[in-house]
């Protein structure tokens, strides 16, 4: 996920990875990353010690300058929780920010980072606990993060609950994971997954360049009589709107989680 919270700092130039590492916080390596888009990356971590995460759970990264300097952000897990000690985050890089674009373009592998975590319980999709009660997901652009690390453990853990995913974006260049959704998709295990997008569409696309609408919503969703579990994840304006079209349409608001995210700084 983009950044969570935070004021934005400047001088990007001043980030490195000295740390004395403070309570709460462990070191972790980068081992690998790999781009998921123009303006995104995947980070591979290397976290001793790692206690192990649940899918929709969230870490917060902080780096050091020699100066002392720090820069803060929280970013979505975007992997399974595979008892490997490696973790994986998807950073989205923000216009003008300081943060992101260091991370996504000027990060060294093996370099260090401080992370914290895991954190978040509420956003989390529990196999044990919901095993066989239809999911749906619902992502505005970066927000397909959390819920990708959903459908990740449900495919390897072998598990057949019913999903279906909505994933809005502004254009094809915006995607993440498209290899990887369509892949899931055409498994025939029970995973659906839709694409929009709201800015510009290729030549060969289906639909136009509009938001998604409370028809498709209704059409491409869970009906909510079967009582599905309902996760959205997005821009602050995305969230608000697509909650409310589910209340509308008689979701039960307890089973309509959010995490939403906005300015900050990236």
């Amino acid at each position: 996920m983009t950044d969570q919270v935070g004021a934005e700092p400047t001088a990007t130039g001043r980030l490195g990875s000295r740390y004395a590492v403070r309570s709460g916080w462990q070191v972790a390596t980068l081992v690998g990353r790999r781009a998921e888009s123009p303006s995104a990356a995947t980070l591979v971590l290397d976290v001793p010690g790692w206690p192990g995460h649940q899918p929709g759970q969230h870490v917060d990264l902080r780096l050091t300058a020699g100066d002392g300097y720090t820069a803060e952000r929280s970013y979505s897990l975007a992997s399974a929780p595979d008892g490997s000690g490696r973790i994986e985050v998807t950073v989205q890089r923000v216009v003008d920010g300081e943060v992101s674009p260091y991370l996504v373009d000027s990060f060294p592998v093996g370099s260090a980072v401080e992370v914290r975590g895991p954190v978040g319980g509420w956003f989390v999709w529990d196999p044990a606990r919901d095993a066989g009660t239809p999911v749906l997901l619902l992502a505005g652009g970066s927000g397909l993060v959390p819920l990708m690390a959903m459908a990740r453990a449900r495919r390897d853990a072998g598990d057949r609950t019913p999903f279906r995913l909505i994933c809005s974006v502004r254009t094809d260049q915006d995607q993440l994971y498209a290899d990887e959704v369509a892949g899931l998709a055409a498994r025939g295990d029970g995973f659906e997954a839709r694409t929009i997008f709201t800015r510009a569409v290729s030549l060969t696309a289906l639909r136009g360049p509009r938001r998604l609408t409370d028809s498709e919503l209704a059409a491409w969703g869970w009906p909510p009589e079967l009582e599905p579990r309902v996760y959205v994840c997005g821009p602050t304006g995305f969230v608000e709107t697509v909650s409310r079209m589910l209340v509308a349409q008689g979701h039960d608001p307890s089973r309509v989680r959010t995490e939403r995210f906005g300015p900050a700084g990236g």
